[in-house]
């Protein structure tokens, strides 16, 4: 009984602790602390494994993200009335992107919330956005859409991003692949497929992105970086946006 009463009254100070931090950040009482607590879960540490089923914040990551790209993309529509199609898919995709999500983990200071291994986090790692994602599933489970609507609309995107920046911002398509394939988490690769000797201009590069072992576009250019940029937007723009679009 002692130990069952020590177990339960750590459980409460964590709970307390959690309360109190997502209090301070937002401003806001949380109701089910627990769907919280499974939101700051990441996968390394996993406390259930029950038939496969690992006890993380994977499902709250997949529901956050749905939400997170319903509302981006509502005050998007409202904010620009005469911007097109694929304005509206571009500015949603820089702002919901795995490096803005990070970014705006660390800012808010939800990634000192986050359980995981300390060898989870390696360089690149999408932990802290992912989090992010599960923290939204999570307050939209505890307060409904209209709540989470407001909170990520006037809390984060409001007072925290420069809508005008992301704007101005030079596209570095490579980064938004590979982010975008560690998120699907599908394989990608960069192969050089074809140099042509040019003389004074010197060679001539062909290179493909290939996703899953399947080419999602081609580029060529003197310069390998640029020749990988090119077949980047190739992909990004025939294969992946329409892929998020739908």
């Amino acid at each position: 009984m002692g130990l069952l009463f020590s177990l339960r009254r750590k459980r409460r100070v964590s709970e307390h602790a959690l309360s109190e931090a997502i209090k301070n950040i937002f401003g806001y009482q949380p109701g089910n602390v627990s769907v919280y607590e499974l939101a700051f879960r990441h996968k390394s540490a996993a406390t259930l494994v029950s038939n496969g089923f690992r006890h993380c914040n994977e499902r709250l990551e997949y529901l956050g993200d749905a939400v997170l790209g319903s509302v981006v993309a509502d005050f998007l529509f409202k904010k620009f009335p005469f911007k097109d199609e694929g304005f509206l898919t571009e500015m949603r995709s820089r702002i919901v992107s795995r490096s803005n999500l990070n970014m705006l983990s660390k800012k808010l200071g939800l990634d000192k919330l986050v359980k995981a291994t300390k060898d989870s986090g390696s360089p690149g790692s999408s932990i802290m956005g992912d989090a992010f994602e599960a923290f939204i599933g999570a307050v939209y489970l505890d307060k409904g859409y209209l709540f989470t609507k407001n909170l990520i609309i006037r809390q984060i995107i409001q007072t925290h991003l420069d809508i005008d920046d992301l704007m101005r911002r030079d596209i570095n398509f490579k980064s938004k692949v590979i982010e975008w394939a560690q998120k699907e988490k599908k394989s990608i690769d960069y192969k050089i497929v074809e140099e042509l000797d040019n003389g004074r201009k010197g060679k001539l590069y062909t290179i493909e992105v290939q996703i899953e072992n399947e080419v999602a576009g081609r580029g060529q250019d003197f310069s390998i970086k640029k020749a990988e940029q090119h077949a980047s937007r190739k992909a990004w723009e025939e294969t992946i946006r329409h892929n998020e679009s739908t």
